[in-house]
């Protein structure tokens, strides 16, 4: 948590600062309130005994009023710094942590899993937040109260101390106990909030799914689980942390009688006045609520410990994809090079594809095509860096991407992944996303994806798309991601199947309009349909993570018997010539 507290920024400091002068002066006007009790009662006594006026009595209760407003004022002052301070913190943490998320390359989303993610970017700054509320509040206050009043009451009487004393100490003793039984349930807690996200989040996704195979019920279940593993953690910190407010009850009820009981036998002895022992009531209660509210932060803040440790992991993560020191200048342009690379994902046993070696000149279409899991996808991942290669080079524009920033490399390259990602927003917004292309610019790659035609049947290019475009079909989210990767005319486009939803005339078409408008892009195609790639100026065969063939369409079918078996799988000879 402490390591947290380096990014409060200069005016943080001064508000904690001015919160601990507040809480000071709360303390003196509240001392100072509890002295005004004996005032009274002394002004009263004093009526009662013919040696006073009224007057007296109004004049000590105003004191008392002034006193109770002005430490009222600084309590609610102290409050309003504390939750601006928590609150500034919280919204750098989630910046932060929303930054860092997005440095992030795919092997650290998946090692901490998209739900676990969320969780720590909101629950856990929530419990931070409220922690650092209590800590600014109740942690300075406290500890100034209990010394002060402590003070105060020693100087009253040691038989009364030595009665506060001990209950103080069997408070301590019982809230121990309790912080011991709760601590490793509140990091659990956390986990199964993460678990829960996660297949709450799972099932939405899936909904589609659920419903078509009437598995209700089953998901009903897996929720339930989580749900009652969640509930039951919960009940059994409630149930150990409801112990708090008896056991206070009854060491206050405790100390009040052995006070009572003791200063009347002093009052006998003539040892002290009645006076004394309501303040000295009034002080022990200080001091035993001060001491509670230490307590109770020690119970608190183990939780928001777990999400500190938690969020510091998220902060603290190497990048496995990180930009060079210094970055080297491109010496070709639009060219992309595979020399002798191999991959293989973290903790995994085997490699997903082995000494791949390939070069695409700029302008040329390569394509990749292979059965499912033969690493297509992967092997064009490493050209954007969603991963680094194990072993070898990969190189863009003739340099290594390792010694390009991330920037600057995803800047010469339009990607358009496997699965059309809208984001909630217009089409226009959607095709010219990040900002670069200009109007004209949209409405062109619009033309180029064959999305021009349902757009305007949609409403416009203004049209709305909803979060993940629920409201189009499948193959109008391929055309509007193909056209956003159009638009910032890159050198390199990407595209990981991402054809599969478009009927083949369309197909064809789209293949076209990109040959007539973009002949100077370098295109790495990765599909399952032999009638997208028989056009391309190669073609690399893979097959259990080897390149088994590498050529032209004619070439392959003759040369390479995995190509030739998938060619006859979707087309009759007649149609391939053969």
């Amino acid at each position: 948590m402490i390591k947290l507290y380096k990014n409060l920024k200069a005016l943080d400091w001064v508000l904690i600062a001015v919160i601990v002068g507040i809480t000071v002066a709360q303390v003196y006007f509240t001392m100072e309130l509890i002295d005004q009790i004996s005032a009274i009662i002394g002004a009263i006594q004093a009526v009662a005994l013919g040696v006073g006026t009224t007057a007296d009595i109004w004049r000590e209760g105003g004191i008392m009023l002034a006193f109770a407003v002005c430490s009222s004022l600084c309590q609610v002052a102290s409050g309003l710094a504390a939750s601006f301070v928590a609150s500034r913190l919280s919204a750098t943490l989630r910046s932060k942590v929303y930054s860092k998320v997005e440095s992030f390359s795919i092997a650290e989303v998946n090692k901490f899993s998209t739900a676990s993610l969320i969780t720590r970017t909101t629950n856990d700054i929530q419990q931070i937040h409220m922690a650092n509320i209590l800590v600014l509040r109740m942690l300075i206050y406290a500890p100034i109260m209990a010394i002060w009043a402590i003070c105060k009451i020693n100087a009253s009487s040691w038989q009364l101390t030595a009665a506060t004393v001990v209950a103080v100490v069997v408070l301590v003793i019982f809230i121990a106990a309790i912080m011991l039984a709760v601590m490793p349930k509140f990091k659990l807690m956390q986990k199964l909030t993460d678990r829960l996200n996660g297949v709450t989040r799972e099932n939405l996704t899936g909904i589609r799914v659920v419903r078509a195979y009437n598995a209700e019920g089953y998901q009903q279940g897996k929720f339930d689980k989580v749900n009652d593993d969640f509930t039951k953690t919960q009940l059994f910190t409630g149930r150990v942390m409801a112990l708090m407010s008896p056991a206070m009850m009854l060491v206050m009820n405790g100390l009040t009688l052995a006070i009572y009981w003791i200063g009347a036998s002093l009052m006998n002895e003539g040892q002290i006045d009645y006076q004394t022992i309501v303040s000295f009531m009034t002080l022990a209660s200080q001091v035993v609520m001060a001491f509670l509210m230490l307590l109770m932060m020690f119970i608190l803040l183990p939780r928001a410990q777990v999400a500190a440790n938690r969020i510091n992991e998220v902060l603290s993560t190497p990048l496995s994809v990180a930009d060079p020191q210094t970055e080297k200048p491109t010496t070709e342009t639009g060219t992309v090079e595979f020399r002798d690379v191999s991959f293989r994902y973290p903790d995994a046993e085997a490699a997903v594809f082995e000494h791949i070696s390939f070069r695409a000149e700029k302008g040329q279409t390569i394509a990749f095509i292979g059965s499912t899991g033969s690493g297509k996808s992967t092997l064009i991942n490493l050209v954007p860096r969603f991963y680094d290669a194990t072993e070898g080079e990969v190189l863009v524009d003739g340099v290594n991407v390792k010694d390009l920033k991330q920037s600057t490399l995803r800047d010469k390259i339009g990607y358009v992944p496997q699965k059309g990602v809208l984001f909630s927003g217009t089409v226009a917004e959607n095709i010219g996303f990040g900002g670069k292309a200009s109007r004209e610019d949209i409405v062109e790659a619009a033309k180029v994806a064959e999305a021009d035609g349902f757009i305007g049947e949609m409403g416009g290019y203004d049209s709305p798309i909803s979060q993940g475009g629920k409201n189009v079909s499948g193959g109008q989210k391929q055309r509007i991601s193909i056209a956003r990767a159009v638009a910032n005319r890159p050198e390199i486009i990407i595209f990981d199947d991402s054809f599969s939803a478009l009927d083949y005339k369309t197909d064809k078409q789209v293949r076209e309009n990109l040959k007539e408008h973009l002949g100077g892009t370098t295109n790495l195609i990765v599909a399952q349909r032999i009638g997208t790639i028989m056009d391309a100026d190669k073609i690399i065969v893979l097959d259990k993570g080897k390149a088994v063939g590498e050529g032209t369409h004619e070439q392959l079918l003759k040369t390479c018997d995995v190509y030739r078996e998938i060619a006859l799988s979707q087309l009759s000879k007649e149609e391939l010539g053969l």
